[in-house]
């Protein structure tokens, strides 16, 4: 009994020194963060001759004097903007959706505002104004009706997502393919602008039987700020092509790997999938498949199968970031931040999360220490572990990409999909009938067990697998053909 009440009081005395410590190490990195960000414009002025707008800014403006057209629908009276269309087809990309874009860019608010409840004076990432005119005289009804009829809604957003939209519906500035002066330039980074296709795909790697046709197809999709060498390096060599009759396909998604990395992509839900789409499912004629798909993936994996219905055979899901959003909440997608997110310096991995979603330029310093420099640290890294290559396709992965694009992807995606996934799980739950198996290691100390239980809980019939003493990376790294053999069975068993 004493030694339960030593420990209990040995737990309760962590939690509050962790408390302690992270609220001054946040306050701090606000600071820091706020500093950086006049440092970067300085810098960005000075490399690229332009001022480079941030998250941070809270200034607003209307979008008014774009080229494109604007789509407002008016629901329970209020106006909501729901796609800039622009006026020629841009790249394969003709619309934005701006309702997929997470408040969560730039409603951040320090650690001092949110303890002191006042995050609630931040301006809302949409607001929609009204005006019409009092009237009067026996004619005020008709007036009144015909002010409706002629009233014009002006919406106001973010300053840095009106500058990336227009950015993305001038002509000239389709393409950046040049790399900002804190990305790397590197041939593997930058092959994508090279290429002579002027309609960029992912880049995608692909296993096919040998001397047999293949019956089915199967596609890898991989975490945050990963590539496609986690499945190549690992699973497709178990699964060789001699005795495997799967086609098996492995993307890097949009911003990473090799895939394109554009500087004025918003790194939407919607461009994802659809790049996806267009490079695997379009490009290689698949018409039924299996997904397989790792953390950040299984979002992706998730509006595939809301998206295909029928076309998928089994979604098999590691560690799916599902955070259910709790009934009556006003900002699920802040609710889904602090969970994933939740400014905590231990455990380090969490101090890790914290500062890539909440400090903008800190973020950006960390890709520019680290990413713009990954031919130097993969170097090293090559002479410490002696050419591991499983260490090494790992810092690959991790190396490789832009801030843009991990700023992005991670709002818009972990954060911004907030009360999205409840349709798409409610979607494969009452329309698919596909198998769905749930692997999690034990322990993982990014993405917590309760997740994949919580994806469970809303679809019943899922199979939820904890690879005990796994973590994040290891349920696969290291244990690659045990999991090939996990994989044969369930596509075997889906087939049937």
């Amino acid at each position: 009994m004493a030694v339960m009440k030593i420990r209990g009081a040995a737990t309760v005395a962590g939690t509050w020194l962790n408390e302690a410590v992270s609220f001054v190490v946040f306050c701090v990195l606000d600071i820091v963060d706020s500093f950086l960000c006049i440092l970067y414009k300085a810098a960005d002025y000075l490399f690229e001759a332009e001022w480079k707008p941030c998250y941070c800014l809270s200034d607003k403006e209307p979008i008014t004097t774009t080229r494109g057209k604007i789509l407002l629908s008016h629901n329970n009276g209020e106006s909501k903007i729901l796609t800039l269309s622009p006026l020629q087809e841009l790249g394969g990309r003709s619309k934005i959706e701006l309702e997929d874009i997470s408040e969560t860019l730039y409603t951040r608010p320090s650690l001092i505002s949110d303890l002191s409840n006042i995050s609630e004076l931040n301006k809302r990432f949409v607001k929609v104004t009204r005006s019409e005119s009092e009237c009067s005289g026996h004619h005020e009804k008709t007036k009144n009706k015909k002010r409706r009829s002629l009233t014009k809604s002006s919406l106001t957003v973010n300053i840095t997502v009106v500058e990336m939209l227009r950015g993305k519906i001038r002509p000239q500035n389709l393409s950046h393919d040049i790399s900002r002066w804190s990305d790397c330039d590197c041939g593997f980074c930058t092959s994508w602008a090279s290429t002579s296709d002027k309609d960029h795909s992912l880049f995608v790697k692909t296993q096919i039987p040998n001397g047999v046709t293949a019956k089915e197809d199967v596609l890898f999709i991989h975490g945050f700020i990963s590539s496609s060498a986690f499945w190549t390096e690992t699973v497709f060599p178990s699964l060789s092509a001699s005795s495997s009759a799967h086609r098996l396909f492995a993307v890097d998604l949009l911003g990473f790997g090799k895939s394109p990395k554009p500087a004025d992509s918003l790194y939407t839900l919607r461009e994802h999938v659809d790049m996806i789409e267009k490079s695997v499912l379009h490009k290689h004629n698949v018409k039924s498949f299996h997904i397989v798909a790792h953390s950040l993936g299984c979002i992706l994996a998730l509006s595939l199968a809301a998206r295909h219905g029928g076309l998928i055979k089994s979604l098999t899901l590691l560690a799916p970031p599902y955070y259910p959003v709790p009934t009556g909440e006003r900002k699920p997608r802040q609710y889904v931040m602090k969970k994933v997110a939740p400014r905590k310096v231990w455990p380090p991995i969490a101090l890790g999360a914290s500062m890539a979603c909440w400090y903008e330029h800190i973020s950006r310093t960390i890709c520019l220490l680290i990413c713009k420099h990954h031919r130097v640290w993969q170097f090293i890294a090559r002479v410490l572990t002696r050419n591991n290559r499983t260490v090494n396709f790992l810092i690959e992965g991790f190396m490789c990409h832009t801030h843009n694009a991990a700023w992005h992807t991670l709002h818009n995606i972990i954060c911004g999909t907030g009360s999205k996934l409840d349709t798409y799980l409610d979607i494969v739950r009452d329309k698919l009938k596909c198998n769905v198996t749930i692997f999690h290691g034990g322990d993982d100390e990014l993405i917590p067990v309760e997740c994949s239980y919580n994806v469970k809980e809303r679809i019943p019939r899922a199979r939820v697998k904890v690879i005990e003493h796994k973590d994040h990376i290891t349920m696969v790294v290291g244990r690659q053909d045990e999991f090939a053999r996990e994989l044969q069975e369930i596509w075997k068993t889906s087939s049937c």
